[in-house]
């Protein structure tokens, strides 16, 4: 056998499951396409975030398990994943009144374990001034609680680079051809280096986001997946205009939206908007702009933003199918298990819990790995930033 698990996809979830195999003794091969982080793991809100909007649907071990994976990401990544005042600002026409945000604080506060990081307090009216000329008609609330940035693809780089450090290998640029599975082991077939080459692996992991049911179909026998659709976040990268973080319900729908600043500019988003065809072709559509753009515009009347000064970018969510609206949707990571119980698939994993999510994988296919001696934990590798 080449490789104990064979892995399709550098993004967040390819790095933490290539890591977590690696810190588990496994031999690993990480095959990526065309750049690490080169999709949906570049294109997030940049946020480390708890989850707080997932009380909403009562995705209370999603939010605890988020909280979880923020404070170890804070101590295992200190020069990559920074905590930000965040601030929520609550109106007379808001739909959701201070008490409910409040109450969502507390138990926010509450499934941390009450943890330093998750204090909250209400800023006093003569402090709204300092916020950025914020709107003050019929402002009843402003509450301030922290969340974490980071920069998702510096983020990404330093797991993959810990995965190799602990033996895994990478190859790059390399593509998927297919795969064939039978009750033992899988043969893959991939183009590394301008030629194909031929690998064994005792599990495959597909790990593509937004191109796993595409990589699935190369795989025989062709494993079930479950009915998935693509929902794009856009977002707008703007000057500099705002100095403190917020937390904005759209006037529109009721959605979150987030105005931070971020590395020298103000980043805008995101969006929900279903995406058909090819994954390569997302992009931020006019009305999206528009969308956000008029978001900001609501809470800070005072801003004069041209749209010609704004950059975009976009990236896939893989979600469930389903009628209810994305916003309210769960945002449990998509697992199956199939063709001859050698191939994997993980789809929909965040950001902030790829970890959490890895262990969990590896949990699943253990009973089809060779039993191997543990090199690390995961919980106490500490994350370096990729030089």
């Amino acid at each position: 056998m080449d490789y104990d698990i064979a892995i399709i996809g550098a993004g967040i979830s390819g790095a933490g499951v290539a890591q977590a195999a690696a810190a588990a003794g496994y031999k690993v091969l990480l095959l990526e396409q065309s750049a690490i982080a080169c999709a949906t793991s570049r294109s997030s809100s940049k946020l480390i975030h708890g989850g707080l909007r997932y009380l909403e649907s009562a995705q209370f071990s999603l939010v605890r398990e988020s909280l979880t994976e923020r404070a170890l990401l804070l101590k295992l990544a200190p020069e990559l994943v920074k905590l930000a005042h965040l601030h929520i600002p609550v109106y007379r026409n808001s739909q959701r009144a201070p008490l409910t945000i409040a109450a969502g604080l507390s138990l926010y506060r509450l499934l941390s374990g009450f943890d330093g990081t998750t204090r909250f307090s209400r800023l006093k009216p003569e402090q709204w001034p300092e916020l950025d000329g914020i709107n003050t008609e019929h402002l009843k609330a402003v509450f301030r609680y922290q969340e974490a940035q980071t920069d998702d693809r510096a983020l990404t780089a330093a797991v993959v680079q810990s995965a190799q450090q602990l033996g895994a290998e990478l190859a790059l640029p390399a593509t998927f051809c297919g795969a064939e599975t039978t009750p033992d082991y899988c043969d893959l077939r991939y183009r590394h280096n301008g030629r194909e080459q031929q690998a064994r692996a005792a599990m495959l992991i597909n790990c593509a986001g937004p191109w796993a049911p595409q990589a699935n179909q190369l795989i025989s026998p062709t494993p079930t997946l479950p009915e998935v659709e693509l929902i794009q976040g856009a977002h707008l990268l703007l000057p500099p205009v705002l100095r403190h973080h917020y937390y904005l319900e759209s006037p529109s729908d009721g959605r979150a939206v987030f105005a931070l600043p971020w590395q020298g500019k103000l980043l805008l988003g995101t969006t929900e908007t279903p995406h058909s065809g090819d994954p390569a072709d997302a992009h931020c559509h006019p009305h999206e702009m528009h969308y956000l753009l008029n978001v900001l515009k609501h809470y800070f009347p005072e801003l004069h933003i041209l749209p010609s000064s704004a950059e975009s970018f976009a990236g896939l969510r893989v979600l469930p199918r389903s009628t209810a609206q994305a916003f309210g949707r769960s945002r449990e990571s998509i697992m199956e298990l199939g063709s001859h119980n050698r191939v994997f698939t993980l789809m929909g994993g965040k950001l902030t819990t790829y970890r959490a999510t890895a262990e969990q994988v590896l949990q699943q296919i253990a009973p089809q790995l060779p039993r191997r001696t543990r090199r690390a934990d995961t919980r106490t590798l500490p994350l370096t930033p990729v030089d």
